[in-house]
């Protein structure tokens, strides 16, 4: 058996998963004061009787206290993991996973890219998950593609300061200040501060002008994106995930629009582009199929 742990922003979530990429047990655990603890929790919870088994951690920072607070309390109270932890990025363990029984099951080179509450990717290549040199995956959020240096890129990143959940409804926010009516308002009663991004989709399906536009220019920065990486790791399939997946009826036709408009007409038509099909389940998954390479 091996456990993968995801842990978001306010949640830890761990599975027990089989050799052939099944969930067995799932555990989630809302985060309070001590965040390592929870992460032991939610471990304890899935592993609880079954013995020996590989670990795998995905977070957004693999170094942070959390996780080498969580890792040193794992080890020592199981024993027979000692410091073979494996420890990845959110979207390098979702390509590991989309790539090992998902939209790119045995594609050695694949490219996952997904955007939702944040911004997040990871590369497969040669069947082998790819990180730098301090064990980090590419850091898709803090892509650059506004020269405009605005405050909020600063904390976020541009990347992510416009396609995440957050910044569409931003923008969609922005428009209705400048004077754009969308039903939008109608549904939060006049609210601002209630809007959703589901109101945005749910607006932009039924027509509605300005979630419309503010949907194809998050599609626009999604398109930019995705053919920066695929430009720079050259894979055989980029999946995409996260709001791509689950709005593609509004962003994906746009998004490929935009691959083919910035990829140089060969690698673009080499390129398979698939949505994700393992949806929540796709770090704890990855983590645990990286835990269970690395155990050999």
């Amino acid at each position: 058996m091996t456990v993968g742990v995801e842990l978001r922003d306010a949640t830890v979530l761990a599975a027990a998963v089989d050799d052939t990429g099944r969930v067995t047990a799932r555990a989630a655990i809302d985060i309070k004061r001590d965040a390592a603890a929870s992460v032991v929790a939610a471990v304890d919870r899935v592993s609880s009787g079954d013995g020996a088994f590989a670990l795998g951690i995905a977070a957004a920072d693999v170094e942070s206290q959390v996780v080498v607070a969580a890792v040193t309390s794992l080890a020592s109270r199981h024993a027979h993991l000692g410091k073979h932890i494996a420890r990845l990025g959110l979207g390098t363990a979702a390509a590991v996973a989309e790539s090992w029984i998902g939209a790119a099951k045995d594609v050695a080179d694949v490219v996952y890219f997904s955007a939702e509450l944040h911004a997040a990717a990871g590369v497969v290549r040669h069947g082998r998950a790819v990180a730098g040199a301090h064990g980090h995956e590419p850091v898709i959020g803090w892509l650059a593609l506004n020269p405009v240096e605005r405050e909020d890129y600063r904390k976020a990143g541009c990347l992510e300061s416009e396609v995440a959940a957050a910044g569409i409804v931003r923008r969609l926010i922005w428009r209705i200040k400048a004077g754009d009516h969308s039903r939008v308002q109608d549904a939060v009663g006049g609210d601002l501060s209630a809007i959703t991004y589901e109101h945005v989709v749910d607006a932009a399906r039924a027509k509605d002008g300005v979630a419309i536009s503010v949907m194809r220019d998050t599609a626009k920065y999604l398109g930019m994106a995705a053919a920066n990486l695929v430009i720079m790791a050259d894979p055989a399939t980029l999946v995409l995930g996260g709001i791509m997946a689950s709005a593609g009826d509004l962003l994906l036709e746009p998004i490929i629009w935009e691959l083919g408009r910035r990829l140089p007409g060969a690698m673009m038509d080499a390129l398979h582009i698939a949505n994700a099909t393992l949806g929540g389940d796709s770090v704890v998954i990855g983590a645990a199929r990286q835990a269970s390479l690395n155990r050999g």
